[in-house]
């Protein structure tokens, strides 16, 4: 369905992102995952037609976005990081705006209809987008990706900024639509990719670091967690310590696990786990040294 070969998009002598490239199948809910400036948004956009790459391809189901960028972007709903609504307008005539931008042939008045009700932004068609919460605004951007029924939906940052409630609901949005479209996610944050995606692509420095299915990095996780069966706890009062203590703090490992490896993927500085504060408050309440054996 998307199609990116040896892209590269150079601002003087600074590479946003360099020679990446990667294949979206069909229905495939992929999470890009990494850091602010690593290239995210920049792969994003020239996906999306919005900037040229330096050089380098990319194809939306068989149509190269700067050759044929018309049939390209038919394919293509995309949400920016942040959404370009109209405040003026109602949610409606926002939609059937976009409607019109699209040349779309459906029903206009069903199709939005039922783009409403599967944002659930039902109950605010009628209002003024200025006076709906930012939460709501994103809904009715997603909504505005989503006219016309394009096969490809884009999102750049679809959380940002929003309060706890909010993330969940559209998290939870975007899982659903995974059912019926190819989606791509960009995120900086771990547990979206978590939450939404069956594979993830990490980039860094404009670089593709890793690219792994959700089973395989749950496995790789899970071997994580058996080097810590490995560590051995050495002390002279360790028969005072209960197995409530033990599982507890075996636990708190177990949630770091996973952090750990993508850090690890995205080449960031670790400290080692003996010389975490964790560790050394540990060593200095309780008396006891840890030692990975690897």
């Amino acid at each position: 369905m998307i199609k990116v070969t040896n892209l590269t998009k150079k601002y003087g002598e600074r590479y946003a992102i360099n020679n990446i490239s990667f294949e979206v199948n069909d229905g495939e809910v992929v999470g890009f995952l990494g850091p602010n400036g690593a290239g995210k948004t920049t792969t994003m956009n020239i996906i999306t037609g919005y900037i040229s790459s330096t050089s380098g391809t990319a194809e939306i189901d068989g149509y190269d976005i700067l050759e044929n960028p018309t049939e390209a972007k038919k394919q293509i709903g995309y949400l920016p990081e942040f959404p370009p609504l109209y405040l003026e307008m109602t949610v409606n005539e926002y939609l059937g705006f976009i409607f019109d931008l699209k040349k779309c042939t459906l029903k206009k008045k069903d199709h939005i209809d039922e783009i409403c009700r599967v944002v659930k932004i039902t109950d605010a068609q009628k209002r003024l987008i200025k006076n709906l919460s930012k939460g709501y605004r994103q809904r009715v951007g997603i909504a505005g990706a989503l006219v016309g029924n394009p096969k490809v939906v884009i999102f750049d940052e679809p959380t940002n900024g929003l309060d706890p409630r909010q993330i969940i609901d559209i998290r939870n949005l975007i899982k659903k639509l995974g059912e019926d479209h190819t989606v791509i996610l960009s995120t900086h944050i771990l547990s979206e990719v978590k939450t939404i995606c069956d594979r993830i692509i990490i980039i860094n420095e404009g670089k593709i670091v890793a690219d792994t299915r959700r089973p395989t990095l749950k496995q790789r996780s899970k071997e994580t967690e058996d080097l810590k069966s490995k560590l051995t706890v050495q002390s002279h009062r360790y028969s005072r310590h209960s197995r409530k203590f033990q599982v507890s703090h075996m636990l708190q490992l177990r949630r770091h696990t996973e952090t750990a490896y993508l850090h690890s993927l995205l080449r960031a500085r670790m400290t080692p786990m003996s010389e975490s504060p964790c560790f050394m408050q540990w060593q200095k309440a309780d008396g006891l040294s840890f030692q990975w054996i690897i």
